[in-house]
């Protein structure tokens, strides 16, 4: 799969040749910021005339397609795997968290849903503390309980009413974020190869019979931007996990911000909308706890902290 998929980053690593790994990995996560938003404002584009459980469809679809090479130069080794039931337990978390933010994308503000899903790092954490049992303490549960206040400042529930995008998307953060622990699981016996394929395999068809509930035939032109979809999907995620072997986790992920920059541009241009101050609050107060959670993370990574350290 590297040699396949990894091919135009090492025409970026040439091109870059001059430029430090910081600075490589800074650009690349803003690549990636850039490319996932264009990903979520062309599904917005999309549901406009097709269903989103029928886009959610194409874009696993076609982003099966893209890893094909994997089978032909590989064969069925990647397939290996002694934890089938765990990958279809995240096929199916992350199948229905698709549904739902695609769904979300289609009926809410771009930059809301934007705002709203920096809270999947959250949901990972107080997952990961109540599911898994790993140890938190004051610093990162404080940064979790201020995170959640920036969804309320968002959401302000009693002083304007809470719609069913908001809903959506937070039941896809939270799911996504379940699905990331036992992806965080996974990757503990089976490669990264093995991951994808397996998630491919199972959004597939699961995301198919959601489909076929509301199928319509989409016409050639909604066909080229449900291409042009999982184009931005697969670069999306290929310059984010480049970023961070470029770059530390602390150096790349103040960046990621720029999701919601990307998407209040895109938001006005091409659908008229604003956001408001209190998103924009809101997102900043989401996002700066949630990457003080990864940051905190990754330090325990670097450095072994003693069971009655002060984290």
């Amino acid at each position: 799969m590297e040699p396949v998929l990894n091919q135009p980053l090492a025409l970026f690593r040439r091109i870059g040749n001059g430029m430090s790994a910081e600075s490589r990995g800074i650009v690349l996560i803003l690549m990636s910021t850039a490319t996932f938003t264009a990903m979520h404002a062309t599904i917005r584009h999309v549901t406009e005339g097709l269903h989103p459980f029928e886009t959610a469809f194409f874009r696993n679809l076609f982003g099966l397609v893209v890893l094909a090479p994997v089978f032909f130069r590989e064969g069925l080794a990647p397939l290996r795997t002694e934890r089938i039931k765990l990958h279809a337990l995240r096929g199916g978390l992350q199948t229905v968290a698709m549904l739902c933010f695609f769904t979300a994308l289609s009926i809410a503000p771009l930059a809301q849903v934007t705002a709203l899903s920096f809270t999947a790092p959250l949901f990972a954490a107080l997952g990961a503390a109540l599911i898994l049992g790993e140890v938190m303490r004051i610093r990162r549960w404080t940064a979790l309980i201020i995170g959640f206040v920036g969804a309320l400042i968002i959401i302000r529930p009693g002083i304007i009413e809470i719609d069913f995008g908001t809903v959506l998307t937070l039941v896809a953060s939270s799911l996504w974020a379940i699905a990331m622990l036992v992806i965080k699981s996974l990757s503990r016996t089976d490669s990264s190869v093995t991951v994808t394929l397996y998630m491919g395999i199972f959004l597939t068809p699961l995301t198919f019979i959601a489909a076929l509930t509301v199928w319509t035939w989409p016409t050639p032109e909604q066909l080229l931007w449900l291409m042009l979809i999982a184009t931005f999907g697969t670069v999306g995620h290929l310059c984010m996990a480049q970023a961070f072997r470029e770059a530390d986790a602390s150096v790349v992920l103040p960046f990621d911000f720029t999701r919601l920059i990307w998407a209040s541009v895109f938001a006005f241009v091409f659908f008229t909308e604003l956001p408001d101050l209190w998103t924009w609050v809101g997102g900043a107060v989401i996002f700066s706890a949630a990457t003080y959670i990864a940051y905190r993370e990754s330090r325990l990574k670097d450095k072994k902290v003693e069971p009655g350290g002060n984290l």
